[in-house]
């Protein structure tokens, strides 16, 4: 017998066991996020139930329902598991222990095989698994809405099995935050631990709706606070700072530094770039020498779009995907981060994606031979239609988890993951501003959207105040969970465990949204606890600017005063950063007021 995979989509997949043939399947296993029962569909195999944790008792019980046995399993954890077969012939699945590990039954079986922990052994619970069983969820139907500052995702579940049963999932607690009034009342007592995001909540029924009420509509290019929303007047003196910041860095060489062996550090530079010349532009008003670096940056720029970069990208049919031919030509996995197995695409397409934002909002007359290249990096990691025959739904960003996945096609005995809540962040600000800038209300409403949960996901799970219920009470101080897997948190980057580096990849790179999906309490308890009473001069690097760009949102006058100061040293921009943004964001925040 060996497995296989079919029916995969965003939210689902079947794993198939099959015998001889992908045609002939003897167990098919139909997983879906959130569901309540682990269901197996037997065709003519003989049922075997194994547990590593051993089998003290197994019950067998009166019938739910018509056509379904039920038996009550007690394991040596003492945990409590209930069992629900359903033949296709309406006969009784008939099972005994065959040994302390093994549950097996009488002969061959054809129908359904349900299994559910009752937390507790109790009897309420009980009679809820009892009414939903038979019934399972197969495929999601993700659909969404916004008008204003509202906006709600809906998912639809098609079911199999006994149809006129309603599904009970499991919902997540950022879930049970958002949820409509009709979701919420349907909320049962019944709760489970996740691996990695808290306790999960039952839920019957089979759609859910919820509500994302703020949608950060009001954030544009210019610095924004929750406070006072977005601002490009900033005193004289900034405009100066400003100007004579940009005069320097503008003036550097920005086809050499774009022209890379990453799209990833491509776009940074691509991108930090752009951000300097919209500071020149909107906050300091300087016209001729905005427009001077814009020509040079619509230049390099052109090299992506032309596709003559060091590793052009190609189209990859199998996953259905833009992708850096790097790996192809080097015959390495891990060039450009994994890029050609789908590694980290929201990450690297994000800054090219803000930088087109930004040069269209500049130069309208640039849009119409761009727009379709740069719209493709959105339908790569973002794509919104199960329609479109070249891209999937949503590579990147995960409904049900409510944020992406870095993860691409690599082993992972922990799953997918994702360290840099930040980059994520900027894909969604990225996709909403290039969907202003080309009247695409549509793309801007999702990227509202997206953010708006993003937020409330990040403050769950990754973004860890004091108050956090969700992970573990003795692993809140370190204020973020560094990289955050399917299966496991871990205080850690990929590329060391330096302080900074773990709080500020969870920080990078600092933009008008920042503020939005990064909470003052939090930004105030993370600075606390690694960062005040001078430990943040003792950073070395590009590390020290992101500290101080970060503090902007909660003192931006320390941070004004620090990108200002007569001894700042370039050596603390990042790749990613220049002075002139810097400047210009916490100028824009009050910090030179």
């Amino acid at each position: 017998m060996s497995m296989a995979t079919d029916k995969l989509s965003a939210f689902s997949v079947n794993i198939n066991f099959v015998v001889g043939s992908t045609a002939n399947v003897a167990i098919e296993f139909p997983l879906t996020q959130g569901m309540g029962f682990v269901t197996a569909i037997y065709n003519g195999v003989i049922p075997y139930i194994d547990s590593g944790v051993y089998f003290q008792t197994v019950t067998p019980l009166n019938s739910p329902k018509a056509g379904i046995s039920k038996y009550k399993i007690l394991l040596n954890d003492d945990t409590t598991w209930l069992l629900y077969a359903t033949a296709s012939d309406g006969s009784d699945l008939m099972l005994s222990l065959t040994s302390t590990t093994r549950l097996s039954a009488a002969g061959p079986f054809n129908g359904t095989i349900q299994v559910a922990k009752n937390p507790g052994d109790i009897a309420a619970q009980e009679a809820i698994y009892d009414s939903c069983a038979g019934a399972y969820a197969e495929t999601t139907t993700l659909s969404g809405s916004a008008n204003g500052v509202s906006g709600s995702y809906t998912f639809t579940w098609d079911k199999g099995g006994i149809t006129d049963a309603s599904l009970i999932m499991f919902a997540l607690p950022h879930h049970i935050q958002s949820m409509d009034g009709a979701t919420s009342a349907a909320k049962t007592t019944i709760q489970l631990r996740s691996t990695t995001k808290g306790i999960a909540t039952a839920i019957i029924a089979d759609s859910w709706t919820m509500n994302e009420p703020d949608m950060p509509v009001t954030v544009g290019f210019a610095p924004w606070s929750p406070s006072s929303g977005s601002n490009v007047a900033i005193p004289a003196d900034a405009q100066e700072a400003v100007e004579n910041a940009g005069t320097s860095e503008l003036s550097q060489d920005m086809d050499s530094q774009s022209n890379l062996n990453s799209m990833y550090y491509s776009g940074k530079a691509l991108s930090k770039f752009a951000t300097a010349i919209y500071a020149v532009h909107d906050l300091a008003g300087n016209s001729g020498l905005s427009d001077a670096g814009l020509a040079k940056l619509k230049d390099a720029y052109a090299r992506f779009v032309n596709n003559t970069q060091q590793y052009p990208l190609v189209y990859e049919s199998q996953w259905g995907g833009v992708v850096s031919s790097a790996s192809y030509v080097t015959g390495n996995s891990g060039d450009d981060f994994g890029n050609t197995y789908y590694n980290d695409h929201h990450f690297h397409w994000s800054y090219f994606v803000y930088a087109a934002s930004i040069i269209g909002y500049l130069d309208p007359t640039w849009l119409p031979a761009n727009q379709d290249w740069v719209n493709t990096l959105v339908r790569d990691a973002a794509n919104p239609s199960t329609d479109d025959k070249y891209f999937p739904l949503s590579r990147s960003f995960d409904w049900y988890h409510g944020h992406s996945w870095a993860k691409g096609l690599f082993d992972s005995g922990d799953g997918k993951d994702q360290e840099s809540t930040s980059e994520d962040a900027l894909f969604s600000y990225a996709m909403k501003m290039w969907g202003k800038t080309i009247g695409d209300a549509a793309m801007e409403a999702r990227g509202n959207l997206m953010l708006a949960v993003q937020k409330r996901s990040f403050q769950n799970y990754f973004l860890l105040e004091s108050t956090n219920t969700n992970q573990p009470a003795n692993f809140i101080a370190n204020k973020v969970t560094g990289i955050l897997f399917e299966n496991k948190v871990d205080h850690t980057t990929y590329f060391g465990s330096n302080p900074e580096y773990i709080e500020g990849i969870h920080m990078i790179p600092i933009n008008p949204s920042s503020a939005y999906t990064r909470n003052p309490t939090f930004v105030t308890e993370e600075w606390d606890t690694y960062f005040s009473n001078g430990s943040v001069d003792q950073v070395a690097g590009g590390w020290r600017g992101i500290l101080y760009s970060d503090l902007a949102i909660i003192d931006p006058k320390t941070a004004y005063d620090w990108f200002n100061g007569p001894d700042f040293d370039p050596q603390y921009l990042d790749d990613g950063a220049t002075q002139t943004w810097y400047l210009a964001y916490s100028a824009g925040l009050g910090g030179a007021s």
